[in-house]
């Protein structure tokens, strides 16, 4: 009876699943006349999602030059969204004004510049797209996190934080004229 258990316990041991043929990345593999495990890309053939014809929507550009336009009408429900993320991905550093002073230089990190500059103030908005998807100085490159649309609605509700920080009391509307009024 042991010798019976034995046996019917014995095909359980065996390895197949980690001892499986495979082919690590990067890796040889004589199969091929190159020896490369990783095959390139067919010629002409475009991989789910990475088709991006449209040069303005995808780099931020026209003609090779930063945008000076939006791909698409910036909206109150794009700015919301920009609000969002901008909230989620650029406050942290940028602070929830565009000033630099956000919550990480407190804890040592570089003060990243104030979006409020005259310098970004007058850039246009392509520079800023191409920012968020490229990076710049000791700022990473978003482009694996934030999809191009959002990056735009970004670029459009900092557009609004720089309009916000700068405009005359002449230019706001009556009713919230007479709000500040009441306040003072």
């Amino acid at each position: 009876m042991l010798a019976a258990a034995i046996i019917a316990w014995l095909p359980a041991c065996r390895r197949d699943m980690y001892d499986q043929p495979r082919i690590k990345p990067f890796g040889r593999n004589e199969f091929f006349a190159d020896e490369r495990a990783m095959r390139p890309k067919v010629a002409g053939t475009v991989a789910r999602d990475q088709l991006e014809l449209d040069e303005l929507l995808f780099k931020g550009t026209e003609g090779g030059k930063p945008a000076e336009r939006f791909p698409f009408p910036v909206t109150p429900d794009v700015l919301e969204r920009g609000r969002d993320r901008f909230n989620i991905y650029c406050a942290i550093c940028h602070g929830q004004d565009g000033s630099g002073r956000g919550m990480v230089v407190g804890h040592g990190y570089i003060q990243p510049a104030s979006l409020n500059s005259d310098r970004l103030r007058a850039a246009p908005v392509g520079y800023f797209y191409g920012v968020i998807t490229s990076g710049f100085g000791a700022m990473a490159d978003y482009s694996d996190r934030i999809d191009p649309r959002d990056r735009w609605a970004i670029v459009a509700y900092v557009r609004a934080l720089q309009i916000s920080q700068y405009v005359s009391v002449d230019e706001l509307p009556e009713d919230v004229r007479a709000k500040l009024a009441s306040l003072r």
